[in-house]
Formats: structure tokens, sequence, C-alpha cells
């Protein structure tokens, strides 16, 4: 971590988003293309995100980030990764905490995973960060990181303590959270039924090691797998669902995989680290590549360039949405559209967008190929 006093005014900082969500980090020995991955999915009461590039200033790192709309400072970053091919991102938490910090001084997570981009590059910057950053941190949350070294863990962090878990000594490669914490109070948080969702979505490509980026924004994003029924209702033909405990929900807002590099290889860089996001909520949305250090690195319609701050792309996915969730009246919120995502026709949203997302992703890692080939001709590393 870059040596400099750290002054953190946190009183400034409003909440803006903590809520819930789904995430895992991925050993490079499990993928491919051995990079790690950290997969975000995203849940929150602000439905408005955007994509933005933060400068280099100050002696603090260039990175790309997730903020909310109605954050105009950029306050809070909410999944992310920098320069040197630190990323980290974050699930609240609910089992941790038993103290009297105020709620006003609470929800500051996004906070301190800025404070990290801007500083870190490894996983033991950012567990030095935590240790001397002051306290109450206004934090309940698994903060997962990953960084240049393939080095991973998550940080089950809360106001005054924390609990580091290595990806290391993970024996599958894979750590899993959603919104409890392994350390904390048992049965106490939330997020059971949707770990067990991701477990079970994960499982086999654990047991052949053969994890790739899409997977995450084009398979698990848009599953309607419930692990507490044991079915599986994604093609299951029926119009109506109860919208509860999948990993997609009403309030899901981004699905996003930072996937890292492989140190390996020595031709890989921390400019290969690549940001692949669907903005809006997923099962509705485009997936693109966010990347530092080439021209269009992140895509002007995922940026807060319309009004209010929104994103372009986050507008059209919130209409899709709308479609989804049509009924307003009474309960209405609870019940989504499943034929609007998928139906025998071949219609819904997710089966011509994942069409679509494909080629996108084929398209993008070419060009990281191209971006890859081009830094080994001009550093002559053979």
């Amino acid at each position: 971590m870059k040596k400099q006093v750290l002054i953190i005014v946190l009183m400034f900082a409003s909440c803006l988003g903590a809520m819930a969500c789904t995430s895992a980090i991925i050993s490079g020995k499990k993928t491919v293309s051995g990079r790690p991955m950290l997969w975000k999915h995203r849940d929150t009461g602000c439905p408005d995100n955007r994509v933005e590039l933060i400068k280099a200033h100050d002696d603090c790192y260039e990175f790309v980030a997730i903020f909310d709309a109605r954050d105009v400072a950029d306050t809070a970053a909410w999944t992310g990764f920098n320069e040197k091919g630190f990323a980290i991102m974050n699930t609240a938490s609910y089992n941790l905490n038993k103290d009297d910090v105020p709620l006003s001084e609470m929800d500051r997570e996004g906070v301190v995973m800025k404070l990290a981009l801007e500083h870190c590059v490894t996983v033991n910057d950012f567990e030095c960060l935590l240790k001397t950053l002051p306290k109450p941190l206004g934090v309940e949350a698994n903060f997962g990181v990953i960084d240049a070294k393939g080095n991973g863990a998550y940080f089950e962090t809360g106001n005054y303590t924390y609990k580091k878990y290595d990806l290391a000594d993970a024996p599958d490669g894979v750590l899993i959270r959603t919104n409890y914490s392994h350390s904390g109070r048992v049965d106490e948080g939330m997020g059971y039924v949707r770990y067990g969702n991701a477990t079970h979505l994960l499982a086999p490509h654990i047991a052949a090691g053969d994890f790739e980026p899409w997977m995450f924004t084009e398979q698990f994003s848009r599953s309607f797998y419930h692990s507490l029924m044991g079915k599986d209702y994604t093609h299951s033909g029926e119009e109506w669902l109860v919208d509860q405990d999948f990993i997609p929900r009403r309030s899901s807002t981004a699905s996003i995989v930072i996937e890292g590099i492989n140190p390996e290889d020595q031709g890989e860089t921390p400019a290969l680290t690549t940001m692949w996001i669907a903005l809006g909520y997923p099962p509705c949305a485009e997936t693109f590549a966010a990347r530092l250090g080439v021209a269009g690195g992140v895509p002007e319609v995922l940026k807060g360039t319309g009004e209010d701050n929104h994103s372009p792309q986050c507008d059209i996915v919130k209409a899709r949405k709308a479609e989804v969730f049509s009924i307003e009246r009474g309960n209405g919120q609870h019940y989504l559209n499943l034929s609007k995502l998928y139906n025998k026709e071949g219609t819904g949203y997710c089966q011509q967008l994942v069409k679509k997302n494909m080629e996108m992703y084929d398209r993008e890692t070419k060009q990281r190929d191209n971006i890859k080939m081009g830094l080994l001709l001009k550093n002559r590393v053979w």
C-alpha cells in the first residue's frame, strides 16, 4: 500500500446502497484461463447504477468501479479494480455486529472499498487497511478481494474486528458468500437459500475446473434455481413466479465479474484485468467489458452521462425489468413474469440477450489477446 497518511472523513458518507448480494471468489486453478475471478451479483435499494473510471490523483491509483447514480461525488465504490490488478467487492452481512454504533454511522462499506481501490496493491495491503482505519468502521460485510499475484480472500468485517478466509485454504479453490458471515452468529443473517443456489450452480464447474466469466453473467445471474424447493424454474414453462430467494431478484442491479491475471503467465500484466458487467436487472441486461489503459475502456453507455447522473444502459434495462415486474397493485411487486425472460418461442429477454452477450465475450476476449500480444512485443517478454 502506498505510504501516506489515510485521513478518512467517514461522517460525510451517506447510506449509499448496502443491502444484499450473492458473490464468489474463484482461484485461477479452477478457471480455464488460469485467471482468478471475483463475482458479485448486486442487490440494492438504489436501482440506478453506473460505471466510472476514476483517474489517478493525489497519489491514488486509477480505478474502475460501480457507483450509485445518486452518489454524485463518487463517495462509495461498490465493486471495482485498479491499475495494479487489485479488485474488491462486498456482500452485506447481518450477523456480525452486536454493538451500539448508531445507524447513522453505518453502511460505509463503499467508502472503505473506494479507499482500497485508491491505495491497495495486494490482499495483504487490504488487511493492513482494515487494521489501521479508525474504529468503529461503520461496516458489517464480507469483503472479497483478489490481486495480481493470484491471491484472494474474504474478510468478514464488523465495526471493530474481522476474520480472514484465504482462498489458498479453500479445499475446492472457491469461496462463496451471501448475506451472513461464517464467523458470525449461527443461523442469523440472510441469504441462506441463495447460498445453496450458488453452491449448487457452481458445483459442476468446481469439479471440472472449467470456470469462465460468462458463466456468472449469462448463467448464474439469470438462473431461477431454488435450492430449498429443489427445483430449477428457469425453463419450467411457468408464466409467473414468486420473487423469493432466487439469485436474481427485483432488487438486483448488476452482475459483475472481475477477471484478474494469471501470475504464472509471463506475458500477463495488471493491464489485462477485465471487468465484465451486466448493468441493471441482470436477466434483462446486455453484458459489457471494461478495462483500464485503453481508449474507450469503459463504454460510455455505462457511465453516468444521462439525466440525473444515470447510465443510459441501466435505464434501458430498467424499462425491460418493468415488463417482468408488471403488476403494480396489491402485492404485485413480489411476482415476476418468467415468460418475459424464458418462453417456448425463444423470444424471452434472457434467450435473446445471452446470444448477443456471448458474441461480446468472444469479441472482447480476442481484443484482450491482441492487447496482450502488443504488450509482449513492446516489452519483448518471450
